[in-house]
């Protein structure tokens, strides 16, 4: 499998001059997405957590409903990138047959492809209620996020996407060169692990643009929260999918944008109950 991280030769001005020395640095990867021996979509990202690539940007792009839809997945590694083949069944093959689409996303592409106005605006799904987040559970969750970013940590170089609830913290994370196959790999994750997204926290490390809100939506992600700002069309989105969108969340605080009514303002709730 490819390595995500390399060593690379670099030269570093420090204290007026140049020194030679090495910087680890993220690996980005050609990543064929197939169905039934066609080819829906070529991304660029990390060669890590292939299958749950799979099987989220299936479930993201509303391919299929479930993974159990998905009847086998192959992972292929090639001189020039990796093939994911996936196997549907005959009703979900002649749906892509007629949406197929081959295409070559860059890695800060999220809607490469799609060849309509009306489709890449499309309405989010209305997610659940769902229950409401302290402020400060929002806050002990962002803090978790960087000590579990393994990549990001050797290379300072890839966005993360992880899933907070109540009482267990963070309980799944992934990362990659692009955001939105860091949120397609949470999804695929929290799919196999058949943990259910209206009860918890989509966390990002990267701006929020509307394919992150279509996607945190298509899994049915209450709220999700965003260390740098929203778009302006990623703000009505979320207010009309019914998600709580939470920005700018640092150290000192957070912005809400949509949906306030999730926030509960808890200040004597006990540490222990906001596990990141």
């Amino acid at each position: 499998m490819h390595d995500p991280v390399r060593k690379a030769a670099r030269q570093a001005w420090r204290d007026g001059e140049l020194r030679a020395g090495t910087r680890l640095i993220p690996e980005e990867t050609a990543i064929a997405l197939t169905y039934n021996g066609g080819t829906a979509a070529v991304m660029m990202g990390t060669p890590r957590d292939l299958r749950d690539f799979a099987i989220g940007f299936s479930l993201s792009e509303g391919i299929v409903q479930s993974p159990g839809e998905i009847l086998s997945i192959d992972i292929v590694e090639l001189d020039d990138g990796i093939e994911l083949r996936m196997w549907l069944g005959p009703a979900k093959a002649r749906l892509i047959d007629e949406r197929r689409r081959h295409i070559a996303g860059p890695t800060g592409c999220g809607i490469c492809g799609i060849d309509s106005i009306a489709e890449a605006v499309r309405p989010a799904a209305i997610v659940a209620n769902g229950p409401s987040f302290p402020a400060r559970a929002i806050m002990a969750a962002m803090a978790g996020i960087a000590p579990q970013q393994q990549i990001n940590i050797q290379t300072r170089a890839v966005h993360a996407a992880a899933f907070w609830t109540p009482g267990r913290g963070i309980v799944a994370l992934r990362e990659d060169v692009g955001r939105h196959n860091a949120l397609d790999k949470l999804a695929g994750a929290l799919a196999q692990e058949k943990v259910s997204a209206s009860e918890g926290m989509a966390l990002l490390t990267s701006r929020v643009s509307v394919e992150m809100v279509q996607k945190a939506a298509a899994i049915g992600a209450p709220l999700m929260v965003a260390v740098s700002a929203p778009t302006a069309l990623a703000v009505r989105m979320a207010d009309a999918a019914g998600i709580t969108l939470v920005a700018i969340a640092r150290s000192d605080g957070f912005e809400v944008f949509t949906h306030p009514e999730r926030i509960a303002a808890r200040v004597n709730a006990p540490e222990a109950a906001y596990v990141a």
